[in-house]
This record gives C-alpha cells, structure tokens and sequence, in this order.
C-alpha cells in the first residue's frame, strides 16, 4: 500500500468514527442540544483529535447511583426533611426571624428539590482573605478532640499544604479521626504515597474519581470540586479557597487572590456532614464511615443565621444550585451583586438576568481582569456583554484574582460555595453551597462586593463595543464552545 493510498484508508477510518460519534451524540446520549451542537463542531472541524477530546472531555457518567451511606435514615434527616414540607404547606412552619420567613419559597424549593433542611442557630463567620481563613483553620484543626474530615478539590503540598499536613498528622497521633478526600484531577501530583505519615499514624486518605493508569485520568469531568472541613461535627467551612500558597496571594502569575469562604457553627454542620460521609463512602473501598452519635453532637445554639446547604452534581437528575441562583434572581427586587470567576451560563440563566435588568433591578457582576482559563475567559467576556446591553454594570476586578462564588440579592439573601456560573458547575461538577438567610450576612457580603468595586475597573457599553476584531474572533470561537467548556 503507496503512503497516498494509506492515508487515504486513514482519513476514511475517521471520518467514519466521526460519522459514528457523532450518531451516538445525537440518538444515544439524550443530551442538551447546545451541547450536541458543540460537540458535533468539535469533531467535524478537529478530526482525529476531536475524538480523543471527546474521549477525554464528552462521556457522559453512566453509574445511576454514585452514593452509598446506609446510615442515612438514623440521624432522621428523612423525617425532618419531610416534617419541614408539611410544615410550610400548612403554614405552621416556625420561623425563628422575618429575614427567614420572608423567602419561605426558596428554602421550600431546595427542600423538595434537593432535601437541604433548613438551620436557624447558625454562627457564621465570612473569610475574603486566604492569610485570615487558614490561620483560623489551622486554629480549629489544633482544637479538634474526636474527629477532623478533611475535602478539598486542589490540595498542593507546597508551604501552606505542608503546614496543614503536619497539623493533621500531629492530631492522628494524639488519637484524633483524621479523614483526607481529596480529587484526583484537581490535586494533579498528590498522591498516597505522599500522604503516609498520616497513613502511619492512623490517619485515612481517599482519592475521588482516581487514575484506572498511572499518571492517567480520563476522566476530566465529574470532578468533585467541593471544599468540606467538618471538626468534631460542631465547626464546618465551605465556601471557594483550596489548599495552596496561591490562595494566600504568593502567586506571582495571580497576584492577591480573593475569594470568600465561611466558618459555620451550628446545626448546618450536619448536612456538611452528611455531605462529606456520601463523598467519602463513594471513593472510598475499605473503610466506609458508618453512622456514630459522635459524627452529629447535640449543638447548643450559636447564633441565629438560618442557612440551607445545598449539593448538586451529575449524580442528580436536576441541577439544585442553579435553581437556586435563578430563585434568587427573579425575587430580587432591589439589586443583584454577582462574584464569578467564569460567567459561562445557559439561556435560561442569561434570560432571567436580563429580565431583572429590563425590570429596573441594579444588576452587578464582577469578574476577573486576567484568565486562568482562555477560552473560559473570552466566553465569560462575551456573556458580560449581553447584559451590559440591557443595563448591567460590570466590574473587572484588578487586585489580583477573583475566586469569589457569592450573589447577593436585596441585603436580605445570600449564597457562597464552590459553584461557579457555568455548566460545569452546574451540571459536570459535584459542588455545594450554603444558602444564607439572614440580612446582616448578607449586607455584610454585600458590602465586600462594594469594597472590591474600589479595586475594579467598570466595563461600559460603550468600552465593550470598542473592542478589537482579534477580540471579537476570540469571543465568537469560545461562545460556540462555551456548552462545553
């Protein structure tokens, strides 16, 4: 066979797997047809590669059930979530503050959609700086007596990694339960044998999702992208910081990092709780955590923030926390004050933000001045320029980087956690939230919003409508991409 001819064979091979993928997109996935579109661009202008991209990026999870946790029902969160429905469809639902009864409907919408019981006895401390958050981690971590569940989605061994590791080893020496989740895509280069000591000592270490090869993982989505520290079952975080010296500002591409996380004590450390058992039972092979008094403690009230904690990911049929973002959007009356390091979302959530616009709603967005992700990065560009059409105002934050995963809405109702607006976040991703009912929180977050504006640089219609064609090639090639990104 001439090479002509072989290469002749070789195109026709994939155009033919092409032809075929593309068939099983279509008739056999069942997906979103932006997404299909996307792919079938992907594959007809990028043969041959476009399919290993696909292989890397495109599949979809097939396991109808990723989470096992047989104690589920003897803390009686089935009990309480039911008592809870029944109690706001009777109207006999005992709400301890107004700023909680007055949004009745969004904790009724995540209790029937994503069974997240409503806590009102919450303590919550807001973090904006990485230096304040772990010193008070690390502050937490030395206090623990029974046990320390530990879940981030990047965990780097480097300065700051290392001082947790050792604190954590130290604990499991003293007797104390150390548990350490961590994902396999995004702590690229950690690995068990890096974790030993802790191992030695006691301590239990899992991977989520983990390499089938060496040094291989093909699976690039369905990533847990979560961030969960549970000590004792009395104090729980959340919120977008992982584990690295970038996040403290050390990053000499990044600069400052800002992002915002929480401290909670309180009873919405229970389904903190619950969430990191069902993520550490579904990695884990040996040593599952089954249902211990000790894992949920009587707790005496610390405050008065009522607060929903709510998990979404591929695992579920819906898509929880997006829900809960648009709920949030068509209640707002008065502003809107968004914090996203990727604004990539769907016509549903674009349509909704456009509307409060039109309404006279003082819609906001802050994004980065800087990528960590191109094409994320001119899709985010683009999407922002939809709304400032309709009278958005956008702020291009330039103190380093923008991490932050909050709305605000009316100085009344809040949300920070790990999902970003995307379709990653919101249907790829396993992530989690907390829903914060409470209007000193909640002013408070929104006041930080106001202090970054300080920071940023405005984006206007008029800049937005001077940008350059490179600019406009960049935004149109990663727009017809965005359903996959």
């Amino acid at each position: 066979m001439t090479l002509t001819q072989l290469i002749g064979v070789s195109v026709t091979v994939i155009l033919i797997l092409n032809i075929f993928l593309a068939a099983a997109l279509i008739f056999l996935e069942r997906r979103d047809p932006t997404a299909t579109w996307a792919w079938l661009l992907v594959l007809f202008f990028i043969p041959f590669f476009g399919f290993f991209i696909y292989l890397l990026l495109g599949r979809q999870l097939s396991e109808k059930k990723l989470f096992r946790w047989e104690g589920r029902d003897k803390i009686g969160i089935e009990q309480l979530i039911q008592y809870q429905v029944e109690a706001i469809e009777n109207n006999t639902f005992e709400f301890r503050l107004d700023d909680t009864a007055h949004y009745q409907d969004m904790v009724y919408l995540h209790l029937r959609n994503n069974h997240a019981v409503l806590t009102q006895d919450n303590d919550v401390q807001v973090f904006n700086d990485g230096m304040m958050k772990f010193n008070t981690l690390i502050e937490d971590l030395e206090q623990a007596k029974d046990h320390i569940h530990f879940q981030y989605y990047i965990i780097r061994l480097d300065d700051l990694g290392k001082k947790i590791l050792e604190v954590l080893i130290r604990k499991a020496k003293q007797g104390v339960k150390v548990r350490f989740l961590f994902d396999d895509i995004g702590s690229r280069g950690l690995h068990k044998r890096h974790l030993r000591e802790l191992i030695k000592h006691g301590g239990e270490v899992e991977a989520f999702f983990p390499a089938v090869f060496p040094l291989v993982n093909p699976r690039l989505n369905y990533r847990n992208h979560r961030k969960i520290v549970v000590i004792d079952g009395r104090i729980g975080y959340i919120g977008g910081f992982n584990v690295g010296d970038e996040y403290l500002g050390l990053s000499k591409k990044f600069g400052y990092w800002r992002d915002t996380h929480l401290r909670i004590e309180g009873s919405a450390v229970h389904p903190l709780q619950t969430r990191f058992i069902l993520d550490w039972n579904q990695a884990s092979e040996h040593h599952d955590i089954e249902y211990a008094e000790q894992y949920f403690p009587a707790i005496p009230r610390k405050g008065s923030v009522g607060m929903q904690i709510v998990s979404s990911g591929p695992d579920s049929q819906g898509e929880q926390i997006k829900d809960g973002y648009l709920k949030m959007i068509f209640i707002a009356k008065k502003y809107i004050y968004i914090q996203t390091p990727y604004f990539i979302p769907d016509v549903s959530f674009l349509d909704a933000l456009r509307v409060a616009c039109l309404s006279g709603v003082d819609v906001r967005i802050m994004i980065p001045n800087k990528p960590d992700h191109m094409f994320v990065y001119w899709a985010t560009y683009s999407n922002v320029g939809k709304l400032l059409k309709a009278g958005a105002k956008v702020y291009i934050y330039e103190n380093g980087f923008i991490h932050s995963k909050q709305i605000v809405v009316d100085d009344e109702l809040s949300t920070v956690g790990t999902a970003n607006i995307d379709v990653r976040s919101f249907k790829l991703n396993f992530e989690i939230n907390a829903f914060i009912y409470d209007r000193e929180k909640s002013h408070e977050l929104a006041e930080l919003f106001e202090q970054d504006i300080q920071a940023s640089t405005e984006l206007t219609y008029e800049m937005y409508l001077q940008r350059t064609r490179a600019v406009k090639i960049k935004e149109s090639v990663s727009r017809l991409l965005s359903p996959i990104l």
